[in-house]
C-alpha cells in the first residue's frame, strides 16, 4: 500500500515539474508575450494619447487662468499643471480632501457634468484679496457665508470660461455652471465604478505655495470627443488658419502692444582718447553716404530699409524696403 502511495506522489511531482517546464516555455514565446494583464474591476478606458492630450490641452489652460488671475486680482497667481490620471469615480472622491469648494458645470454639446474642485486654503485666500485683503490664509476651517459663496461663483465662471476658451481648440462648447457645494459626498455625477479623468493642479498665490485644484471629467463624458483627444489632432488643430474676426481681434490687441524701434545711421572707429575728448558740437565721421540705405530694427531684429531725412527740424527716416539679408549684401558691393 506504501509503495503504491508512493508511485502516486512520484507521478504528481513529475506531472507538476512538466507543467512548470511548459509555463516557463510559454513565457518565453513571443506569441504568449503579446497578451496582458486586464483588470476588469478597473479598466482602462482612456489611452496614453488621451491622457497626453488632455495634459496638453490644460497647460494651455493653467497659463492662460495664471495671467487671467493675476490681472483680476492684481497679485501674482501661478497655476501649473502636476498630474492627470485615471481612476474611479468612487477611488476619485476618497482622494479628495475635505472641506472643498466644488463646482458643477457642463459643456455643452457633451453630455453630463464635470467637477471643479478648488482646496479650502486657495479658495479663502482668493475671497480675502478679492474682500479688499491681502490673498493670506489664516487657517481656519469654517463655511463660507453667502458672500463668499458669491464671490467664490465669480472665481469658477472666470475659470471655466477660460477653459471653455482652451477647449474650443479642440470641439466648440459652451459652458454652464450648474451649482456650488462644499464636498463631493452630496454629489453623483458616475456611477463608483466608473472611469474619470482626474487633472491636479498646483496653486501658488504670491509665489508661496497655497494648494491644489481639479478637473473630473468622466468618461461618459468624454467618450463622443475621444478620437479628438489625440497629439495628432491638437498639432493639426493648432496649424488652422485664423478666421478674418480672429484675425482682426488678434490684430486690435496687438495695436497696444509698445515696440522698440532702432535705425542705426552710421559706425565709426575712434581711440579711447579721442572719445573721452568728445564736446558738445565736434562732428564724428560716419562710414555710411548719404545715399545709402538704414537698416530698422524692430524688438532687435532688421525688418526695413530706410533712408534719412528731416521734417520740421527733427531727424527722420522713410522706409523704402522690407529688409532682405541678401539684398544687404548685394548692396555693400555695388
Amino acid at each position: 500500500m506504501a509503495k503504491h502511495i508512493d508511485g502516486d506522489i512520484e507521478k504528481n511531482n513529475a506531472s507538476l515539474a512538466q507543467d512548470i517546464n511548459d509555463l516557463e516555455t510559454m513565457v518565453q514565446d513571443s506569441s504568449f508575450r503579446s497578451y496582458k494583464l486586464y483588470n476588469f474591476r478597473r479598466p482602462d478606458k482612456f489611452s496614453k494619447d488621451n491622457l497626453k492630450a488632455l495634459r496638453d490641452i490644460h497647460r494651455e489652460f493653467s497659463k492662460q487662468i495664471s495671467l487671467i488671475l493675476t490681472g483680476y486680482l492684481r497679485m501674482k497667481i501661478d497655476i501649473e499643471t502636476v498630474s492627470v490620471d485615471q481612476l474611479t469615480y468612487e477611488e476619485f472622491v476618497r482622494s479628495m480632501p475635505s472641506p472643498i469648494t466644488v463646482g458643477v458645470f457642463e459643456f455643452e454639446p457633451l453630455p453630463g457634468q464635470i467637477l471643479l474642485g478648488i482646496s479650502f486654503e486657495v479658495m479663502f485666500s482668493i475671497v480675502d484679496r478679492m474682500l479688499g485683503g491681502n490673498g493670506t490664509f489664516e487657517g481656519k476651517n469654517k463655511e463660507l457665508t453667502d458672500v463668499e459663496k458669491a464671490l467664490a461663483k465669480k472665481i469658477i465662471n472666470v475659470i471655466i470660461n477660460t477653459l471653455k476658451d482652451a477647449w474650443n481648440t479642440i470641439i466648440p462648447v459652451n459652458c454652464k455652471f450648474i451649482s456650488l457645494d462644499d464636498g463631493y459626498q452630496s454629489i453623483q455625477v458616475a456611477t463608483s465604478g466608473e472611469i474619470v479623468a482626474l487633472l491636479t493642479f498646483e496653486v501658488q498665490i504670491g509665489g508661496k505655495h497655497y494648494g491644489l485644484f481639479s478637473l473630473c471629467l468622466a468618461y461618459s463624458v468624454l467618450e463622443s470627443v475621444l478620437g479628438h483627444l489625440s497629439a495628432q489632432h491638437i498639432f493639426q488643430v493648432k496649424g488652422l488658419v485664423a478666421t478674418n474676426d480672429e484675425r482682426q481681434k488678434m490684430i486690435t490687441k496687438l495695436n497696444t502692444s509698445p515696440v522698440d524701434v532702432r535705425v542705426q545711421f552710421g559706425s565709426c572707429d575712434i581711440t579711447m582718447e579721442d572719445f573721452l575728448q568728445l564736446n558738445v558740437g565736434d562732428i564724428i565721421k560716419l562710414d555710411n553716404k548719404v545715399t545709402d540705405d538704414l537698416i530698422v530694427q524692430v524688438n532687435g531684429k532688421k525688418k526695413f530699409f530706410a533712408r534719412p531725412g528731416t521734417i520740421k527740424n527733427n531727424i527722420c527716416v522713410k522706409i523704402t524696403d522690407v529688409y532682405d539679408e541678401m539684398q544687404e549684401l548685394l548692396r555693400k558691393y555695388t
